[in-house]
């Protein structure tokens, strides 16, 4: 499993950073809105959606909101697309720390729907984030936030873990871990606007952003766990050997990327 996870890794680390640094901003879209798509793939199935032809109509669907927020402003896109979806995250936040009890998320629809939400608000603000002026530095950031979070907290986890973040969702994560990550994403960020020369305003401002944007990073990890756990299944796909599927991949980004875009719109920053 580790020897399939390392070659799968280093084929695939190579590939994704191309095309999010080297690619420009329509490139970006296209490859961006494919990785998207295969997510959509193995989110119709954790919404119970197991015929393949509506799981098709779901990708479909996913694909026409992406389409639809390419076609909309940005000032639109804040106001009739990410700031409903921040909502909806927090929501999901919500069913994520009182599961296992009853909440709407078990009905296949609404799951669906928070699909077709995030994925395609997902997709906008990490091409709104291309856009900006100095854009790869802004996706490096988001990028390294979530990396930070995550393996500050599978080391800081590993060795002083004890009490559980979750465990009815996912049991190996501790809050432990969750605060060895925060602290990683702390110093990442600080280390970011020192090599950026940011003011020292500028710096408290992204270090909160960061902050925030590491801890939904992490809920939108669980959120995931919580949709696999009730559709019984491992992970989301096999298309990554030794890693599960895209949406394993991503679902941190999914989660942290309106977060983020908006962040750095209201924070005088840019």
């Amino acid at each position: 499993m580790l020897r399939q996870r390392i070659i799968t890794a280093s084929i695939l680390a190579p590939l994704v950073l191309c095309g999010v640094f080297l690619l420009p901003v329509k490139g970006f879209a296209v490859f961006f809105a494919v990785v998207t798509l295969i997510g959509a793939w193995e989110w119709a199935l954790l919404s119970g959606i197991k015929v393949t032809i509506k799981r098709i109509g779901f990708s479909v669907v996913v694909l026409m909101s992406i389409l639809l927020g390419w076609w909309l402003h940005l000032e639109e896109a804040q106001d009739f697309v990410l700031l409903p979806v921040i909502a909806l995250w927090c929501l999901a936040f919500i069913w994520t720390i009182r599961y296992p009890s009853e909440g709407s998320w078990k009905h296949s629809l609404v799951r669906a729907l928070c699909g077709v939400l995030m994925l395609a608000a997902a997709w906008l603000s990490m091409l709104e984030l291309k856009s900006l002026e100095s854009g790869n530095a802004w996706l490096l950031l988001i990028l390294l936030i979530v990396w930070a979070a995550d393996i500050g907290a599978y080391f800081s986890g590993k060795r002083w873990g004890k009490a559980k973040l979750a465990p009815q969702v996912s049991p190996g994560k501790t809050r432990e871990g969750m605060y060895g990550g925060l602290l990683a994403v702390a110093l990442t960020t600080l280390v970011f606007a020192w090599w950026n020369g940011l003011g020292v305003a500028s710096s408290a401002f992204l270090l909160a952003l960061g902050l925030i944007v590491g801890l939904v990073s992490v809920m939108g990890d669980l959120f995931e766990s919580l949709l696999k756990r009730h559709s019984q299944v491992k992970d989301s796909g096999s298309i990554l050997p030794g890693h599960g599927g895209v949406l394993d991949r991503i679902d941190s980004v999914l989660a942290a990327a309106p977060f983020y875009f908006l962040g750095l719109t209201f924070l005088p920053i840019l």
